[in-house]
């Protein structure tokens, strides 16, 4: 049995998405790239990908990673914004289950060990990632707004990364 507390901490955390440093991600020999949406590279429940999106993902393509969106949206809304990305999505990802890491690995051939999941959120992006194997990396809400369900979230996320220390 999997230990819970360990699941949710993050292997690394920064402050904005583009504060990861991705060259020494690639030195690892880390090629894939699975990113949550909302409130990490756009703002939460949008239908348009941000400038920033558009050219987080245009620099991991220039790297050559691998890059595959997983949300756990249930809408077309995440496909449609991953359609304008130009990058492959997995939906209805059911984090902080493994299932949908698992589904996106598969669609992108992609190995495990050479994978990585970055998300805003400790009890989905950062769970899912460690509970199916794969490097996590946690980054800051991309804005405060956010939907309902997550701000009754985020002050046991708070409880957490205090007594975990980060």
């Amino acid at each position: 049995m999997p230990n819970i507390f360990k699941a949710m901490v993050p292997n690394a955390v920064y402050k904005v998405f583009s504060d990861i440093p991705f060259d020494e991600l690639l030195s690892q020999g880390k090629t894939c790239m699975l990113l949550d949406y909302d409130n990490t590279l756009g703002p939460d429940r949008t239908w348009e990908p941000t400038d920033f999106s558009r050219n987080i993902v245009d620099d991991l393509k220039k790297r050559g990673f691998d890059i595959c969106l997983v949300s756990n949206a249930k809408s077309e809304r995440s496909s449609n914004i991953a359609g304008m990305l130009g990058i492959p999505c997995v939906t209805c990802a059911h984090k902080p289950r493994t299932d949908g890491v698992m589904r996106a690995l598969d669609l992108m051939h992609a190995d495990k060990n050479k994978a990585v999941m970055i998300g805003d959120q400790v009890f989905t992006d950062v769970m899912a990632g460690n509970l199916a194997g794969v490097m996590s990396i946690l980054v800051e809400q991309y804005e405060k707004k956010e939907i309902w369900y997550v701000k009754i979230k985020r002050p046991f996320e708070k409880i957490v990364r205090k007594i975990a220390g980060f």
